[in-house]
């Protein structure tokens, strides 16, 4: 969940673990990703407007606008920007510290890790991964690339995003820089492993230490 208000400015970001136990309208009580799912097998391409329904009901949050990316859509993107550089200063998705350049297919092994890791770290290295993009595209050194990266990247994404909102969201970013950024994820502390009656792991969420950091982003 991202949010930006230019006046402000400020650009919130919120991370959901996919375990997250909710309530999907129409459906009941399931894991948050699972909304996107019922909702496809029902009707193609209905999978947003669910999510949206589903976060809205949980959270109190106004969802205007969704953007949904397969994962060759990434990895064209990265491709489309000459790869993606990165600086890590400690261990990531089997990385040591140091200094990387990623290929579209390392820069997706990397947000999509999982050995010896979990939710709450895939949610760290995705975050990353989103501001190391971002920080490259707002790189003037890198401007001729963005038409061929549109280009990939358009072929493999599906958003109600009007395409005027587009610049608003960069100028955004452009004032607040990447590092001001306040990126936050529903974390361990704020939710209780639960196994449910079909012997699933879920996550149950604690909202009295979730809906603080909702306000604090949202305003909600």
């Amino acid at each position: 969940l991202t949010t930006f208000k230019p006046l402000e400015p400020y650009v919130g970001m919120l991370s959901i673990p996919r375990d997250l136990w909710v309530f999907i309208p129409n459906i009941g009580e399931n894991r948050i990703n699972t909304a996107h799912f019922f909702a496809e097998a029902i009707q193609k391409d209905s999978g947003p407007h669910m999510l949206e329904e589903t976060v809205e009901s949980n959270f109190g949050i106004d969802i205007n606008y969704y953007l949904r990316v397969k994962f060759d859509g990434f990895r064209e993107l990265v491709n489309a920007m000459g790869g993606v550089y990165i600086e890590i200063d400690k261990a990531m998705a089997g990385y040591p510290p140091g200094n990387y350049h990623l290929t579209g297919r390392k820069a997706l092994a990397f947000v999509r890790y999982r050995q010896n890791s979990d939710d709450f770290f895939r949610m760290e290295n995705g975050q990353f991964m989103i501001k190391q993009l971002l920080k490259q595209m707002l790189n003037p050194l890198y401007w001729t690339r963005l038409p061929a990266a549109y280009h990939s990247f358009s072929k493999y994404v599906d958003t109600n995003i009007p395409i005027w909102i587009w610049p608003k969201m960069m100028f955004t970013l452009s004032r607040v820089g990447i590092g001001g950024i306040d990126s936050r994820s529903i974390n361990r502390d704020m939710v209780t492993p639960f196994i449910t009656n079909q012997g699933a792991s879920v996550l149950l969420p604690d909202w009295s230490k979730i809906n603080p950091v909702i306000r604090d982003i949202f305003g909600k």
